[in-house]
């Protein structure tokens, strides 16, 4: 280990440190990170005054994380880098639902509920009925496919943001596709909106003079033995923000139509009032 700490040896001092480290995997992460962290400290050159700042950044995002938020992953989210990690590891995936990002909240387990059954337990104001098949790239019908889904409301929050008005599970519900790999359940159509704002990552997107909005989606994912598991959502083609994702996780494959079904037999059927909402989408697993 060099004894001289020097900018143009620097990296190199850091790296020949893990030399000994058993975890090969472990030590080329390490190593690439050390050289791309100092050769980004050697372009900016910041002042110590910065530095500091950019700790305090840092100190503030992972204080603000809570059981029910998780401000690195909204981090992760507005840097793009969620979903070029996404990108990265559905290389190959030919013919499967494409992925998007997990999200930060995300932190609640699902209830399980009988394919039918309603998600929305407070009454929004647009019904919805979502429905759908999970298959392989092949299509073949997935029986027993389990669903975890999740979404915000027609004001655009999500259970945890707001316990007072609206109970826990909320928008969640976790399904057993059928024999055939089919699901459906009932819901209202989500709106756009905004992530949260009042922590470190807001005043990020402030400085950079940047909107926090997301169009309106449901998230999704979704497992079966024998397959890679997929996190993806379904967005609501026409969505303000459609094209302008704050954490850029649109993909054109994931933008369903939420047609308007105006036929009381239907809605009878359904278990929904008339006029409602249907998406009907096809989701397709890659064997793993």
């Amino acid at each position: 280990m060099a004894t001289d700490f020097t900018e143009e040896g620097a990296a190199d001092a850091v790296i020949a440190s893990f030399a000994g480290m058993p975890d090969e995997r472990l030590r080329t992460v390490l190593t690439s990170l050390v050289r791309h962290l100092h050769g980004f400290v050697r372009d900016v050159e910041p002042s110590i005054a910065e530095w500091e700042q950019a700790i305090a950044f840092l100190t503030a995002t992972g204080q603000k994380c809570t059981d029910v938020r998780q401000e690195f992953i909204l981090l992760s989210d507005v840097l793009g880098v969620s979903m070029l990690v996404e990108t990265i590891n559905e290389r190959g995936a030919a013919g499967a639902t494409q992925s998007t990002v997990l999200g930060p909240f995300h932190v609640v387990e699902s209830p399980p509920r009988d394919l039918g059954d309603s998600i929305d337990l407070v009454g929004g104001s647009q019904p919805c009925v979502v429905t759908g098949q999970v298959t392989s790239t092949d299509g073949t019908p997935l029986p027993g496919a389990v669903l975890d889904v999740w979404q915000a409301d027609d004001h655009g929050y999500y259970d945890v943001q707001v316990p007072d008005a609206q109970p826990r599970g909320n928008g969640r519900g976790l399904f057993t596709a059928d024999a055939e790999g089919r699901f459906w359940f009932r819901t209202i159509v989500p709106s756009y909106y905004p992530i949260p704002t009042d922590g470190p990552v807001g005043s990020l997107l402030t400085a950079s003079r940047r909107h926090p909005y997301r169009p309106a989606h449901i998230h999704f994912i979704v497992t079966a033995d024998g397959y890679r598991s997929l996190t993806t959502h379904i967005f609501v083609a026409g969505s303000e923000y459609i094209d302008s994702d704050a954490v850029f996780a649109v993909k054109k494959s994931l933008i369903a139509d939420f047609e308007e079904v105006d036929d009381p037999a239907e809605a009878a059927r359904y278990g929904v009032t008339s006029p409602f909402r249907h998406a009907d989408v096809g989701i397709a697993l890659q064997p793993a």
